[in-house]
């Protein structure tokens, strides 16, 4: 048999993310004045009660291999956070702590999908969504929704993508990419479609602590046993509490699941890092006054992103009312040209912006979103403004 890779590994594309946060990163490291609005990485400092935790657990020797699902230890603090804010109630044995929220995902698509298996994905969604259900075998099938309706999709289309192929339906809120909350009612009407029609629900809820204004967070498996029956809930540490490094996240749900969850990663990564799941546990059980801090800090550069773009002619936006990402709609200036260069898409107006005005942002295509750029307003309030100078100077330039 000839060398090479296999199918599935052809057919999986990069981060697109990832990767335009890294060619801004080689930028500044190459001595250029780089902003960059591309990576959802939290600027704060992770903090210093939970960095103590980790040298704490080093110095104790914990440096072992702990149990595959996580230590006991943080699996109680996980239950015992579920049951404060969700009013979610799991035995200890319904958790399981893996090597970041991503990896929890990865696990529950390789645990629930055969060749073939549809999961529901609503767009915008973030990269890694429909790459990892191709990864196992799945078909993603995509219910798009504008910003008409604030990127949330009708129940009329949800149940209108429901085939008897669905296995799963992939839920994130707040989201990536466009910070929209799902409405209780929307959130109601999908998890009577998951019972009706008997497929799971895959809860994403890593910005679940970063929600705007009169918004609340409501994780769908509080909705009733037998959705709950039906839900993986997927979360971390790494965006509520500064610590996207320490790549800790976690699921629970169906306890025949979470098992064949943890039998998957026992196999594939064994357990997540020791010292790293007491830092968690201290960020879970201590006083929580720095996520509010972190959590109006976002918000007021929210507030800022959303003006500033909304004042440069040729660009508008939604105002998002959770996580920290905005939408910018650049679709009235595709066409147009900068130096004899054609802005054809918006991932042509992406790579200009980068190359002309040293301004790194993620193109809409990314996230099935053409006619868009992402921007992630987790960096400072000086860096909000001196890059909305330099997108308004850019704007500006093309003819």
């Amino acid at each position: 048999m000839p060398l090479g890779l296999s199918q599935k590994a052809r057919g999986i594309a990069p981060s697109a993310t990832l990767a335009i946060d890294a060619k801004a990163k080689a930028m500044r490291a190459a001595g250029e004045n780089v902003i960059g609005f591309a990576a959802g990485e939290p600027d704060f400092d992770t903090p210093e009660t939970i960095r103590d935790a980790m040298k704490e657990a080093l110095d104790k020797g914990q440096t072992r291999y702990s149990p595959v699902p996580g230590t006991v230890e943080l699996r109680r603090a996980i239950v015992e956070k579920f049951k404060r804010d969700n009013g979610l109630t799991y035995d200890i044995s319904a958790v399981l702590v893996s090597n970041g929220a991503k990896h929890s995902l990865y696990n529950a698509f390789f645990a629930l999908c055969d060749e073939g298996d549809e999961v529901i994905i609503p767009t915008p969604c973030w990269v890694s969504y429909p790459e990892m259900v191709r990864m196992v075998g799945g078909v993603p099938v995509f219910v798009p929704a504008g910003e008409k309706e604030n990127f949330v999709p009708s129940a009329a289309a949800l149940a209108a993508a429901i085939t008897p192929k669905t296995k799963a339906f992939m839920l994130t809120s707040p989201s990536n990419p466009n910070g929209c909350v799902w409405p209780k009612a929307t959130l109601q009407a999908l998890a009577d479609l998951a019972v009706q029609h008997d497929f799971y629900i895959i809860s994403d809820e890593i910005y679940e602590s970063l929600i705007y204004g009169d918004h609340a967070h409501v994780s769908i498996a509080s909705l009733g046993e037998a959705v709950r029956a039906r839900t993986i809930v997927v979360n971390g540490v790494s965006k509520t509490y500064a610590m996207t490094g320490f790549r800790i996240g976690y699921a629970a749900g169906p306890r025949d699941v979470i098992d064949a969850m943890s039998n998957a990663q026992s196999q594939a990564t064994s357990a997540p890092n020791t010292p790293a799941q007491a830092a968690a546990m201290r960020a879970l059980t201590m006083p929580q006054a720095c996520v509010e801090t972190m959590r109006k800090a976002f918000e007021e550069r929210r507030d800022a992103i959303v003006a500033g773009i909304n004042q440069i002619p040729g660009l508008s936006c939604v105002k998002p009312d959770g996580a920290f990402y905005v939408m910018m709609n650049v679709s009235a200036l595709l066409g147009k040209r900068i130096g004899g260069e054609p802005v054809a898409d918006c991932a042509a107006f992406a790579t200009a912006l980068l190359s002309h005005a040293k301004v790194a942002v993620v193109p809409g295509n990314a996230f099935m979103a053409e006619g868009y750029c992402r921007l992630s307003y987790a960096v400072s309030m000086e860096t909000i403004r001196e890059g909305l100078q330099r997108i308004e100077a850019f704007v500006t330039s093309l003819t």
